[in-house]
């Protein structure tokens, strides 16, 4: 997992006689309470996350690995992590009807 890239603006690009949407997705997201090394606290919700049915269907169907983002959470005084994922087409769809 790729760890801190920031949003990319949706785009369309030609596949075959096709126009296919490409956006980036928040597919789970949690928080990790005042801790010295919030990125080590949070690998594990990370790799729970991985194993669950929402986190193997991103892996295999992400157009690109998937990325967290990690911000201050100024009202719990922790962090707010968010695992985003690049989805394509009709996979967008599926993830919105099922997960969204």
């Amino acid at each position: 997992m790729n760890p801190q890239r920031k949003m990319t603006p949706p785009e369309w690009k030609i596949q075959g006689d096709r126009v296919v949407e490409y956006r980036d997705v928040v597919v789970h997201h949690f928080t990790v309470g005042d801790v010295e090394d919030p990125e080590l606290y949070a690998a594990i919700p990370i790799m729970k996350w991985q194993e669950s049915e929402q986190g193997q269907w991103v892996m295999q169907n992400a157009a690109e690995p998937p990325y967290y983002m990690r911000e201050v959470d100024y009202v719990s005084y922790g962090y707010r992590f968010a695992i985003v994922a690049r989805l394509a087409g009709a996979n967008i769809t599926f993830w919105e009807l099922k997960w969204g």
